[in-house]
């Protein structure tokens, strides 16, 4: 890859990964209930990535039947993700919601060894307790009546569901195509979530819908499927790396739309758990599959 080619696979890695970190602030604005804005924003992402599948000639056929129920309990878990994302960027801020699910990769090392009988590495028991204590300075207030701890436990919760699904994928179904597993998350996500439809009020999408577009084209859509693309050109670190920088921009863009300014504390606790990030990023650069899926949000 020459030096031009490297640049331009680069710039479309980072665009991608600054589209993605618009979901913070999406999510925060929206005012929809959550599992409503998820409906919205699964089913129309699950259409604008069936139009580009089919642009592409990306074939949708699951060869093994045995990899639909992965691909069933992949997308639950994948909802489940995304609302308990949502929850936390309502109770808390974007700041916080966003470094709560940067825990996954270290979740992600710790919970390995369950799923594929490896051996634990001592240095990410070191990296787990440092994400506690950043997700302890992150609230000094320890109640769970403060909105900020309820968010980042949400935020926690969130990260956990994204790592079972991220450890359950590489799993079973590393010979498919990325936009295809998405594709087929996303539409069962939406048939999953159709009845809050009836149960919830829907009404706020006649105001509501630029917003809501915006997060399933520009933050799913169109940043998944760039960021996916540029994987193949780096290094698994390289990209996770990159990767990280999605609460940074994601706090900035939340400073310019919705006046969130960070707190201290915001800045001390999310600067460790982001540490714990490419840390664990450049020690882990032939685990190419863990972070192929790391953007999805």
């Amino acid at each position: 890859m020459n030096e031009k080619s490297h640049l331009n696979h680069l710039l479309l890695l980072t665009i991608g990964t600054i589209l993605i970190s618009t979901s913070g602030a999406l999510g925060k604005f929206i005012d929809m209930p959550t599992p409503v804005i998820i409906w919205w924003r699964a089913i129309l992402a699950a259409l604008f990535l069936f139009i580009f599948c089919l642009y592409k000639g990306i074939n949708l056929k699951i060869k093994n039947k045995k990899n639909r129920g992965t691909f069933f309990i992949a997308a639950v878990l994948m909802g489940a993700h995304w609302i308990t994302y949502f929850y936390a960027l309502k109770l808390s801020n974007v700041a916080i919601g966003m470094l709560s699910i940067f825990t996954f990769p270290v979740i992600i090392a710790l919970l390995e060894p369950l799923f594929y009988k490896t051996k634990l590495d001592p240095i990410h028991i070191v990296l787990g307790l440092m994400v506690l204590l950043g997700i302890y300075i992150l609230s000094p207030d320890f109640s769970l009546e403060s909105g900020h701890l309820q968010g980042i436990l949400f935020g926690v919760l969130s990260a956990l569901c994204y790592a079972i699904r991220i450890l359950i994928l590489k799993g079973h179904v590393a010979n498919y195509n990325s936009t295809m597993l998405m594709f087929y998350q996303v539409a069962i996500i939406g048939v999953l979530l159709a009845p809050v439809l009836i149960f919830m009020d829907t009404t706020n999408i006649s105001t509501q819908y630029p917003y809501v577009i915006l997060l399933a084209l520009m933050t799913t859509a169109i940043g998944h499927t760039l960021f996916v693309n540029s994987l193949k050109y780096f290094k698994a670190s390289t990209a996770s790396i990159i990767g990280s920088i999605q609460p940074v921009t994601g706090i900035i863009i939340a400073y310019f739309f919705l006046n969130e300014i960070p707190t201290i504390h915001t800045f001390v606790g999310g600067a460790l758990i982001l540490a714990t990030v490419i840390i664990e990023s450049i020690r882990s650069k032939t685990k190419n599959g863990l972070i192929i899926e790391a953007n999805k949000k």
